[in-house]
């Protein structure tokens, strides 16, 4: 019997390796238990390059943050000196150029650390990906006066930045903000106030409304902190992202010099919707790291905990977890770095794909990490172990950046757009349309979507 089942076995290896590498179980015969790996290595399909920059994240990340994880998230600490530490190794300015300090990243690149410095801890990290995303704005959009003035000190994270977009009345629907910045001869007088800000930094990038109602009237200015008139809010009580403060910031006749304004007037909805692509990735990428923590924490868990004379490991019902665990985690990385390289190459479909992989990766990775608690029993609702703490700080990570149901909203927007598309193209060459066997499958789609004002029901 027991070598018809190793033949059995050396014939799924032979017949698919692919599968019977992700999948397999690591047996272990020791003293009382068992040892269970998955093959969700982070590292999989990776150059040399990206291999050793992984490997760089990944050591900062094991060696000066998850040590202090449990204790920075109990005092709600901001670890100012460890954020600085990071800027030491390049990842203030991750996808910036090198002219002024920047890294030069790709954005895939830039992905892979942001999972591995937040397998670390989540919360610091998604604080840096703000951060460099603030710094990017200014590089790819401000003049030279304006790179060399703000971001050597921003890239090297020795000062630091936030970004205002949210207001009190105007979250989703970004171009309906109101914070108001009227010219007054070479400066801005700037009127508002914004929420949900992240970290305490140097310098804000701030939309304000300069110009008419709607998206065409929003212009993106740098205000730094010590600017009279700018005022905070307290510390937010939050479920997570303890590590960095999030707190409303109060503009009350703030003049701003008018070479603080970031771009041209009215670009600066423009200049929020494209911070926003790379956005979602590098949120979903601290996802990632989340994930991949849970996962191995559960992997360790499992193998020494024991129940009824037996280790966890060895339970089928949460060995098929694990598996369920490591393929949602592995789609999910699939998704994010497709849109990370959609980013890098321009594609015209980058919005969706991005959207597509905050989406799934955020909503993936928040379930392995809740489920990681259940696996852990009592103990997961510990704060000594700490497998908590991921789940709490990946909850936020399914709002910010695009909410959920909204982003599924525009992805079917978008699809509607593209049947429309379709029918333009057919009706202006029939020879085309009429060769094409599902035409009036489409044709019958298009007068449906057509006759139907609530766009969102498809």
């Amino acid at each position: 019997m027991a070598l018809s089942v190793m033949r059995r076995t050396e014939s799924f290896k032979i017949m698919y390796p692919m599968y019977y590498k992700t999948c397999k179980t690591l047996i272990r015969v020791g003293q009382q238990y068992r040892k269970v790996a998955l093959c969700a290595d982070p590292s999989s399909g990776l150059t040399p390059h990206q291999k050793e920059l992984q490997r760089v994240a990944q050591d900062f990340a094991k060696n000066e943050m998850a040590p202090n994880r449990k204790d920075w998230d109990e005092s709600e600490t901001f670890p100012i000196s460890t954020i600085e530490k990071a800027g030491s190794l390049g990842f203030g300015g991750m996808y910036c150029r090198e002219d002024i300090g920047g890294t030069g990243l790709s954005r895939v690149d830039s992905s892979i650390v942001a999972e591995a410095l937040a397998s670390g801890c989540t919360s610091t990290t998604a604080y840096i990906t703000i951060h460099n995303m603030c710094c990017w704005m200014i590089d790819t959009f401000g003049n030279q006066e304006q790179r060399e003035r703000w971001l050597p000190d921003l890239t090297s994270l020795r000062k630091r930045a936030s970004y205002c977009l949210t207001e009190p009345g105007s979250g989703s629907d970004a171009a309906s903000l109101i914070t108001t910045a009227k010219l007054d001869g070479d400066h801005y007088i700037i009127n508002g106030s914004k929420m949900f800000i992240s970290g305490e930094s140097h310098c804000y990038v701030v939309m304000v409304r300069t110009g008419q109602a709607g998206p065409k009237g929003i212009s993106c200015i740098v205000i730094e902190n010590e600017t009279p008139g700018v005022s905070f809010g307290k510390n937010e009580k939050k479920l997570g992202w303890k590590t960095q403060p999030t707190h409303a910031i109060m503009f009350e006749d703030c003049r701003i010099p008018k070479k603080n304004l970031i771009g041209q007037e009215g670009q600066g909805f423009n200049i929020a919707m494209k911070g926003l692509n790379g956005g979602r990735v590098s949120i979903a990428s601290c996802s990632l790291g989340a994930a991949q923590s849970a996962l191995e924490m559960s992997l360790e868990h499992l193998a020494v905990r024991k129940q009824f004379g037996k280790p966890l490991a060895s339970n089928q019902y949460l060995q098929f977890k694990l598996a369920e665990m490591a393929t949602d985690l592995v789609a999910s990385r699939l998704m994010v770095r497709n849109a990370a390289r959609a980013l890098d190459a321009g594609s015209p479909d980058v919005v969706s794909l991005c959207s597509m992989a905050k989406l799934f990766a955020t909503e993936k990775c928040f379930e392995i990490c809740n489920e990681a608690i259940q696996m852990h029993g009592g103990y997961g609702y510990l704060n000594e172990f700490g497998v908590h703490q991921f789940m709490r700080d990946t909850r936020v990570h399914t709002i910010l950046e695009g909410i959920q149901h909204s982003i599924s909203s525009l992805r079917k927007n978008n699809i509607a757009d593209l049947i429309e598309g379709q029918e333009e193209f057919y009706q202006l060459n029939d020879s085309i349309r009429t060769s094409l066997p599902y035409w009036e499958n489409l044709n019958h789609l298009v007068k449906l979507y057509a006759s139907n004002t609530n766009r969102n029901e498809y």
